[in-house]
């Protein structure tokens, strides 16, 4: 099934006396449960990409469609119910709010919804263990390591259950430990939760952990890789090829 599906989509910025053309008619489909790393050099285009599949910007044109429903051409009050149901974040800089414990951040999600207490309790205690962070439950994120944020950043994204969640540059904050860690927690949700997940990384390993991985150049798709049944360190190796062949780098294996 096909959860995310976006035609034709282009970005610029500027007039029409000086305008920068950032995506060049991209063409994606994402299926449900998948895991998808979008990479690509610095100024390729990546993160806007994800900034307007995610909806925090706006195409110039094209069309992209969430769980069936068309969001380019939604309102902005829409879009902002659209997201509070459908969509989950996981930023760099963690987003959390220092006021509240590591609980009521990951719970924030479900403030807008008619779930009972006894039941968001039960979400939270059953998505705080499988990302080990439960026993932190009542610190404050000023309390816990950039590792432990970055998990109850991923926890507030998933409570919810949304139909996909978009990541960005989830482990660029984090030591490679604690990249590690989040990394495997991501992935065992994906494959047990079957939760879609789109990141954006430039890091090959953090590539590594997903199912596909696509190549941004100059604002278009350059090239894709499917993991496939291919074990993890030898998909990173194609990782590692294709960004060389991508900044012209010469690979040696």
């Amino acid at each position: 099934m096909t959860i995310l599906k976006a035609e034709n989509i282009r970005k610029s910025y500027g007039n029409k006396f000086n305008k920068q053309e950032v995506l060049r008619g991209i063409e994606l489909d994402i299926e449900k449960g998948e895991f998808v790393s979008i990479m690509g050099a610095s100024g390729s285009g990546k993160t806007t990409l994800l900034n307007v599949l995610s909806s925090i910007d706006k195409v110039s044109q094209g069309t992209i469609l969430i769980d069936g429903k068309e969001i380019t051409s939604m309102k902005e009050k829409q879009l902002a119910e659209f997201r509070k149901y459908h969509l989950g974040f996981i930023f760099q800089e963690y987003n959390l709010l220092d006021t509240l414990t590591v609980k009521e951040n990951i719970l924030l999600p479900l403030s807008i919804s008619k779930i009972s207490r006894r039941a968001a309790d039960e979400t939270f205690k059953k998505v705080a263990d499988e990302l080990g962070i439960f026993d932190i439950k009542d610190k404050y994120p000023n309390q816990i390591s950039g590792g432990q944020k970055q998990r109850t950043s991923a926890a507030r994204a998933f409570i919810h259950e949304p139909s996909i969640i978009f990541a960005d540059e989830p482990t660029g904050a984090l030591d490679s430990k604690s990249a590690s860690d989040l990394l495997n927690k991501l992935s065992d949700l994906n494959q047990k939760r079957k939760a879609t997940i789109v990141m954006v990384t430039h890091d090959p390993v953090a590539a590594s952990y997903c199912s596909r991985v696509i190549f941004i150049k100059d604002g278009a798709i350059y090239t894709q890789l499917n993991k496939g049944d291919e074990t993890r360190q030898n998909f990173f190796q194609d990782i590692l090829k294709t960004q060389g062949v991508l900044s012209g780098v010469q690979y040696e294996r």
